[in-house]
């Protein structure tokens, strides 16, 4: 085999780009897809053509002729909520929000032109102020992009990221540094997992450098469960080679000639473009035998898992690989000593992964600056729920929850979207195992200890924004039912606490509750932390005792009162006519049960034994005629 020249690789890409006039990068993650991403490209080619212009989605035949305009693909650029994104290198512009019916005007002005078109700026919310590139953007211009730098780079387009200095990391590790040096880089920049639980990735490979064993494993835990997560999968979409490279190194610091990359099969364009990537990198000779002229070698695989949210802890992940069902075993032995097919296993995320290559690329000294000095560089967050601007981002560790929601999340908003009509209430962070944050934590950083401090945890990197509506009585069972659902039923804790604990959150919210229900839901959650067999049968009790903890005044309510202060749980409220209403019937004419009464033009009347509080009325009302009681 050729050994692989990254210089070589690198200048052929620049000529490729060097024969093309202008760059449009088109947001190709999930989202963008599935709203119409690809069509918006190939109309785009089409109405560039029309043009007498020659336009390429690819650099392949870019080294001896030239393009007008190279349409390419990203993976997700972050904005998801306003997609599909369309970025002009050269002329600073980002469109959101385009469709196909675009593509003629976009063509004729802004790529033979370099015309601005107004209306497919970004606005800022509640103003009419225009954003013409992603720079000005608050959502973008306040985020500290490390592992997502690389986010406009064609996925598929090994030389791209080459030419951003990919791969030169893994080169440095494998050709001029012992195994345990390269425990010792990762040791000394401070990186910790970005998995949940934050332990120290350099000391996880010594440990698994330490066994002793002709046959090792490096395993990517691709499994992203979480509701509404989605920092991995785009991820492996956008820059499915950081993740390679980061396993590459990971290999050559434990001893290891063999990966799995477990993903689960919900994420099909990851699957593909993981598995074009191991194609392309095994064609240039970067992933094989004597990589770099050396006599180290490695094998990597992709794996579909069936997507059981158990999967995600370790020792569930190895034995789903292995072809058994995905449950998880007592520890110790741990991977490290004892993992797949009894080997010794390294397992991290993917985004431990994806922030390896540029570790060893520039030092350990490098990556420190960024973060805190306990929590080290960057962290993505899935932002969603009741703000502005929901999407992928990226902060530095230490980043406060305030800079978060109100500057790159732009606000909170009502469940209409609606900016400064509602206040911020809550935050859950880390999903299923997470806890909740609180208005008076605003200003607190977020890194992995003070977030262990309040009942909280970074998880896997889900923030959930929760608007003064929300019932944090109804959020603790939501995660409840979904923990109970994925539990592989192996230990009694987790299968039956659990829902023990569903059953409770059960009756308060429909008006049962009483003061016996908070003593047992805290006495037995307190229970299934303590005596779980794994991490996720540990940690789902977290949302119960954190809503407990700072929103006991809630549940109070439900149980003392009868109400729910929200206004969500339906069998806990009634809607009643005021003496706003005017008699326009939209109420009466929405209504599915037929139980509102009344003349036009008359005031009117809910039958409350009939109503089935589906909230229709409500949301048609135009003149706050209703209301929730």
């Amino acid at each position: 085999m050729t050994t692989v020249d990254l210089k070589q690789l690198s200048e052929a890409y620049t000529t490729k780009r060097a024969n093309t006039a202008k760059r449009i990068v088109i947001c190709a993650g999930t989202g963008c897809v599935a709203n119409g991403a690809l069509k918006v490209r190939d109309a785009l080619v089409a109405e560039v053509e029309k043009l007498g212009l020659n336009a390429v989605i690819t650099l392949e035949n870019c080294m001896d002729s030239k393009a007008d305009a190279y349409i390419s693909q990203s993976g997700c650029q972050g904005f998801c909520q306003m997609g599909p994104l369309l970025r002009f290198e050269e002329d600073n512009i980002l469109y959101n929000l385009v469709k196909p019916e675009d593509a003629a005007e976009i063509a004729e002005k802004t790529i033979k032109d370099s015309e601005v078109i107004e209306r497919l700026l970004y606005k800022i919310p509640g103003t009419t102020e225009t954003c013409r590139g992603e720079m000005d953007i608050p959502f973008y211009n306040r985020q500290t992009r490390v592992v997502m730098a690389n986010s406009t780079i064609d996925p598929e387009d090994i030389e791209e990221y080459i030419a951003k200095g990919g791969y030169e990391g893994a080169k440095k590790a494998i050709t001029s540094m012992e195994p345990a040096d390269v425990c010792q880089t990762l040791i000394d920049s401070g990186l910790r997992g970005r998995g949940g639980g934050g332990f120290p990735t350099g000391l996880k490979w010594k440990f698994t450098l330490a066994s002793q064993n002709e046959k090792k494993y490096v395993i990517c835990n691709g499994d992203e469960g979480d509701p509404g997560a989605f920092m991995d999968r785009s991820l492996m979409e956008g820059n499915p080679h950081s993740v390679i490279e980061g396993m590459m190194i990971a290999a050559k610091a434990i001893g290891g000639d063999e990966g799995y990359i477990y993903v689960r099969a919900e994420y099909p364009l990851a699957v593909e473009r993981l598995n074009k990537a191991l194609v392309k990198a095994e064609e240039v000779g970067i992933l094989g035998d004597n990589i770099f002229g050396t006599d180290f070698s490695f094998k990597l695989h992709v794996m579909e898992g069936a997507g059981a949210f158990v999967c995600g802890e370790e020792t569930a992940l190895i034995a789903s690989i292995e072809g058994k069902r995905g449950e998880p075993k007592p520890k110790p032995p741990f991977p490290a000593q004892k993992g797949l097919w009894d080997k010794p296993t390294v397992i991290n995320n993917v985004e431990t992964l994806s922030s390896i290559g540029a570790i060893l690329r520039d030092g350990a000294d490098s990556y420190k600056t960024v973060g805190t000095e306990k929590s080290a560089g960057t962290k993505t967050f899935a932002l969603t729920g009741h703000v502005a601007n929901t999407g992928l981002i990226e902060v530095p560790f230490g980043t406060t929850l305030r800079e978060i929601v109100e500057n790159i999340g732009g606000g909170i908003t009502n469940n209409k979207g609606e900016l400064g009509k509602s206040k911020f209430k809550s935050v859950q962070i880390g999903g299923p195992s997470g806890g909740c944050l609180t208005p008076a934590m605003l200003d607190m950083p977020l890194d992995f200890d003070s977030l262990k401090e309040v009942g909280a945890m970074v998880g896997s990197g889900g923030l959930v924004v929760m608007n003064d509506s929300t019932c944090m009585v109804n959020i603790a069972k939501f995660f409840l039912e979904f923990t109970m659902e994925e539990s592989c039923g192996k230990c009694t804790p987790c299968r039956i606490g659990n829902k023990r604990l569903l059953e409770m959150l059960t009756d308060i919210t429909e008006g049962r509750g009483t003061m016996e229900h908070l003593k047992k839901l805290k006495d037995l959650a307190r229970t299934i932390k303590e005596t779980s067999l794994c991490g996720l049968g540990q940690t789902s009790p977290n949302p119960v005792l954190s809503t407990l903890e700072h929103f006991e005044d809630e549940y109070l309510a439900h149980i003392n009162d009868h109400k729910c202060p929200a206004g969500q749980c339906t069998e806990l409220i009634s809607y009643v006519v005021n003496d706003k209403c005017i008699g326009c019937t939209m109420c009466a004419r929405k209504c599915p049960a037929d139980c509102i009464t009344g003349e036009r033009k008359g005031m009117h009347t809910i039958v409350q034994e009939d109503c089935v509080k589906c909230g229709a009325c409500f949301d048609v009302c135009k003149f706050n005629a209703i209301e929730i009681k």
